[in-house]
């Protein structure tokens, strides 16, 4: 079994300023998210349900801060992966949503209506980070180990896309919250979703994602 969270809720998340590789750090609401998602996971684990093996995380501090609680909990080490980082925003990174609504009205619109098409200025494309996720995926299916990864938004996204079969232009329909995650299994040689986002156990944490800048 495999875990995709994604990290709590940042200061950035907020604001509706776009983070992209930037650092944004945890907010109280977020630092009891990642509590919440290490203590239901560590549940899971007592209960007799699957063990993870490992803990791999993207190395942007909102996503080692999740993993630590996780760590402490699990007794495993955080693993960092460049793999797992956050899709790059180029020049939106640190701008407000609305700002960018208004000044890059067209590429704005574009990614909101068609994100497949839109290759960020000194960023990436959507799919870059579905090809991280590909070389990433791979090296899950050769260790198969039960493993906890903890990333972001886009790239849970479009794991979940590619693992169902499903095209870039459906990235918006896939629900990823903060400290929630995705369960996959391996099967066929590759994987199958068995949950898209659990979110359930964090009650009043869960956050409404809304006004964030994705």
């Amino acid at each position: 079994m495999i875990w995709l969270a994604r990290h709590g809720e940042t200061a950035w998340n907020i604001a509706g300023r776009y983070q992209g590789r930037l650092e944004s750090s945890l907010t109280s609401r977020g630092m009891q998210q990642a509590i919440a998602l290490a203590e239901h996971v560590a549940a899971l684990w007592a209960n007799g349900q699957c063990v993870p093996r490992r803990l791999v995380s993207s190395p942007l501090e909102r996503c080692t801060a999740t993993a630590q609680q996780m760590a402490r909990r699990l007794h495993l080490d955080v693993e960092t992966d460049a793999r797992l980082i956050e899709i790059a925003h180029g020049t939106w990174e640190g701008r407000y949503k609305g700002a960018l609504e208004r000044d890059d009205f067209e590429r704005y619109r574009l990614w909101r209506d068609h994100p497949e098409r839109v290759v960020f200025p000194g960023g990436e494309s959507l799919a870059d980070v579905r090809l991280r996720w590909k070389s990433f995926a791979a090296e899950l299916l050769r260790h198969r180990q039960n493993t906890l990864v903890v990333t972001h938004d886009a790239v849970i996204r479009c794991a979940l896309l590619e693992i169902q079969g499903r095209a870039l232009d459906e990235f918006w329909t896939v629900r990823v919250e903060n400290g929630a995650y995705a369960a996959i299994a391996s099967a066929d040689g590759g994987f199958t979703v068995v949950h898209e986002c659990v979110a359930d156990f964090l009650g009043n944490l869960r956050a409404d994602s809304a006004g964030q800048a994705l």
